[in-house]
């Protein structure tokens, strides 16, 4: 696994919304987040369409492309950062040069939901780690929590470090209203409980790789999401995985769990992650804890995690080694 270098004082950052751009609502929160990091010390390179969205999107695919390829094949630049999430970060797939980037320098991908859309593809492809944690603009200076905060000491290891994780002690249920007070931090309101299945007494351990399902189970099984060449790639340590849902209805998930498991991939890997569902359950037959046990998944499992769009969200870094103990700390380690 190829890690790109830590982030220091002076580190270059490209803001990219090869997603969705941000409207201008939420114009003010995104100059907080700007002033945060350049405060923090990071030079800024901004994408002439980080402002723009107009049907989900901050520009054309061809445009939010090659905006993108610049940035990957600038070495300068040691991060890419989009603003958010969005929906449509899988039409670049195509149109990006793979056989360009195997000789460009590693740069970290930051963030989450359609940004993994993204990362998993570098991971897999390119064999770059990237960091799933939380968006750009949710790192702003009042976001103090434990959780969150950890992202600021894994952008400052390098190859051969470790550092540890443990479950948060709230998360959000309801989005804090960030139009109206651009300054907001999380609603922390919910108590975190992890909860596991067929956990073993030892733990579990394996290379970390994942996102968020809505969007990646349409690559998966593609030259853009190719699970089972990772999952052999990295067969002596092996695999965990992990998915969080923003979306789908318990029905849905339960589907697109069956799809993951008749075409074989839980038989791949060692443990499955799985986030806080962001999607409504009311008035369903069924909760997202019965669809996943419905699913008769034989492999350890610890759901309700802190990953994905109920933050906060831990920081999990794609390629890592993961070594979860009986206890579920969390400890990854860049080898």
């Amino acid at each position: 696994m190829q890690y790109p270098n830590a982030l220091v004082a002076g580190s270059k950052i490209a803001v990219c919304a090869f997603s969705s751009g941000v409207d201008e609502a939420f114009h003010p929160r995104l100059s907080l987040a700007l002033a945060h990091f350049k405060q923090l010390g990071f030079e800024l390179v901004l994408d002439p369409n980080l402002k723009h969205n107009h049907q989900h999107v901050s520009a054309s695919k061809e445009i939010r492309a090659q905006q993108l390829m610049q940035y990957l094949l600038d070495d300068s630049i040691d991060a890419i950062m989009p603003p958010w999430g969005g929906e449509l970060a899988m039409e670049l797939l195509p149109l990006l040069d793979f056989a360009q980037l195997q000789s460009a320098k590693p740069k970290w991908l930051i963030g989450f939901s359609d940004v993994s859309t993204l990362q998993v593809t570098l991971s897999t492809r390119l064999n770059w780690a990237s960091m799933h944690t939380a968006n750009l603009m949710q790192l702003v200076p009042n976001q103090s929590d434990s959780t969150t905060s950890a992202f600021y000491n894994a952008i400052t290891l390098k190859k051969g470090d470790s550092f540890t994780q443990t479950a948060s002690s709230h998360f959000e249920a309801d989005y804090a209203d960030v139009i109206n007070s651009p300054d907001a931090a999380y609603n922390l309101t919910q108590k975190t409980c992890w909860k596991t299945l067929n956990w073993p007494s030892e733990g579990v351990s394996g290379r970390l790789i994942g996102g968020c399902l809505d969007t990646l189970i349409f690559t998966l099984d593609s030259p853009y999401c190719d699970l089972q060449d990772f999952c052999q790639h990295y067969e002596k340590e092996g695999v965990i995985l992990y998915i969080e849902n923003a979306e789908l209805s318990p029905t849905a998930w339960l589907r697109a769990l069956l799809m993951l498991k008749y075409k074989g991939h839980f038989e791949r890997i060692n443990a499955l992650f799985v986030g806080r569902h962001a999607a409504s359950a009311a008035n369903k037959q069924i909760d997202f804890a019965m669809a996943l046990t419905q699913a008769e998944l034989n492999i350890p499992i610890i759901y309700d995690m802190d990953i994905g769009h109920q933050p906060p969200n831990l920081t999990l870094i794609n390629g890592a080694l993961c070594e979860v103990s009986p206890e579920l700390n969390l400890k990854q380690t860049l080898i």
